[in-house]
């Protein structure tokens, strides 16, 4: 891949757009960004950084690659972005702009009809309709207020104007960020939402290609967050609302990283999914068909691999669930999951591996609940640790998620030689039981058991490693799958044809329709640059 520049070319190759991941918060997604990274030292990286505020975030989880020449970082939510306060009456003429542009988002269901808003705001927020007039003006008060008598459903007018305010904040100032970036030849986002928008924006006012990367499905990820969050009020009583229904404060952030979504994928070629379920997901929220396509994760192999000759002759008596210590994980199942199992099989233990500071309150929770159960040393808490050096003392790798995309650390257990048991999500079954005749033939690498079912969790567990026969086949199982469809090298030579078709697009005045290099994925061929353009 030929990573010079001339002087018509930005010195930044891709610039990856990262919400809340790395360098600053570990996990699979980082693990993932990490490895890209790494995995193509003649490109020059750029990375743009966007958090809560600065003070959620610590030190660096990860040493930046030597190909990594700049990191940005914004803070979507802190004090530092606002304008000092100033009033001002704010005129007619933006005013109705302001209405025209709701209305023609809300009644816009077309990819030209939101690339229009895309661009009319944009232009808008450059002029008089800045951020100061968003949260300062007469104008906008009135028309906060107008909003508020019709359409909110929720009694309290002082959550209604902090949640819009919350929502909208960002939007300037990621459309100022946007035109304060270092030119980049390509842009990479690993998410829809806030990142997904400054990668729309980035597009739209660059003329760069923008690829989109969705580990999970940022849309539904938030559904779920927003649907347990507590800092959202709910002011209408139970009894007023539907089982099940959110409440309006809930849908309204729903409808804007929804809206946010579509912007993205109307800008990104390719959209690309880690499975089959997901890009069906990315279909229904609105993702052009044509510019959607598959790339799994990989891994590599051979240093876990090499950790086999470590395992034991029996496999160790250890369920091991590795990731985060956060609601997403629900590792509430998996501590109950343990009871269960050591009740089963005595002699057993339970062990967390992952870091605890990201949501200190449930990792505090998760403590209080294996102290109640009474499970004493049977479950520890490990904190972060070298997987490496982990693996070959586990028996199985353990996910009790509520949701998750094609998660790495699974992969890592097979290449280790350790089967897996997990709930039912993302493309979890597809790793366990294999995806089409010939990757299911190879057999069953573990259990997959139903979301927030620790029963059936702990039960499945004491299966596997009381029968020394199939825990050999599903050893057997996710050794072979592992190596013949998750290697860092056929990610790898996927991610390349992807940076050079788009690196190639950078530089062509008129570049191919839209979907070429994503069709070509679908049909399963690696083409070269001159095959898209």
């Amino acid at each position: 891949m030929n990573a010079t520049t001339s002087a018509a070319d930005p010195a930044i190759d891709v610039m990856l757009l990262l919400e809340g991941t790395y360098p600053y918060v570990s996990g699979g997604v980082s693990s993932w960004v990490h490895q890209i990274i790494n995995g193509f030292p003649e490109l020059r990286f750029h990375l743009c950084f966007l958090g809560s505020r600065r003070e959620d975030y610590g030190e660096a989880r990860y040493k930046l690659p030597p190909n990594v020449v700049g990191l940005t970082e914004h803070y979507l939510f802190s004090e530092e972005v606002l304008p000092k306060p100033q009033g001002s009456a704010g005129d007619a003429a933006t005013a109705e702009l302001v209405r025209n542009l709701h209305e023609q988002l809300r009644e816009g269901d077309s990819r030209e009809a939101r690339a229009q808003v895309l661009e009319q705001s944009l232009q808008a927020m450059q002029g008089r309709l800045d951020l100061q007039y968003f949260l300062h003006s007469k104008r906008a008060w009135s028309y906060l207020t107008e909003q508020y008598l019709q359409r909110c459903t929720d009694p309290s007018f002082v959550d209604y104007f902090w949640t819009v305010r919350t929502m909208h904040t960002p939007i300037w100032t990621l459309a100022a960020l946007a035109r304060s970036l270092p030119p980049a030849r390509v842009y990479h986002t690993i998410s829809t939402g806030y990142a997904g928008y400054l990668g729309a924006v980035l597009a739209r006012i660059t003329g760069r290609p923008l690829i989109l990367s969705e580990h999970g499905i940022y849309t539904k990820e938030r559904r779920i967050d927003l649907f347990s969050a507590q800092w959202i009020s709910d002011n209408m009583p139970v009894l007023e609302r539907n089982a099940g229904e959110a409440g309006y404060f809930r849908q309204l952030w729903i409808r804007l990283f929804e809206s946010l979504g579509r912007m993205c994928y109307d800008a990104a070629d390719p959209v690309i999914a880690l499975y089959e379920a997901n890009r069906l997901r990315e279909l229904a929220d609105g993702a052009e068909p044509a510019t959607t396509c598959l790339i799994a994760n990989g891994i590599n192999v051979p240093p876990f691999a090499a950790t086999r000759a470590l395992r034991p002759s029996q496999p160790p008596a250890v369920m091991c669930l590795i990731g985060r210590v956060v609601p997403i994980k629900d590792v509430k199942t998996f501590i109950r999951a343990v009871r269960v199992a050591t009740n089963r099989m005595p002699g057993l233990e339970g062990w967390i591996a992952g870091p605890e500071d990201e949501h200190p309150d449930y990792a505090r929770e998760c403590r209080e609940l294996a102290e109640s159960l009474e499970l004493g040393d049977r479950l520890k808490f490990l904190g972060f640790q070298k997987l490496v050096e982990l693996l070959p003392k586990v028996g199985l790798v353990v996910l009790s998620s509520i949701s998750e995309a094609l998660p790495l650390v699974l992969l890592e257990g097979y290449a280790a030689g350790v089967p897996a048991v997990t709930t039912d999500v993302g493309s979890c079954r597809q790793l366990i039981d294999g995806l089409g005749p010939e990757d299911e033939a190879l057999g069953s690498a573990g259990a997959v058991v139903g979301i927030a079912d620790a029963q059936a969790l702990g039960e499945a567990c004491t299966a596997l490693l009381g029968d020394p026969e199939a825990y050999a086949r599903a050893q057997a199982a996710g050794i072979a799958r592992v190596e013949r469809y998750y290697t860092q090298p056929i990610m790898f030579a996927k991610y390349r044809a992807v940076y050079e078709d788009a690196l190639a697009r950078s530089r062509l005045a008129e570049p191919p329709p839209r979907g070429a290099l994503a069709t070509a994925l679908r049909e399963g061929r690696i083409p070269r640059p001159q095959e898209t353009g």
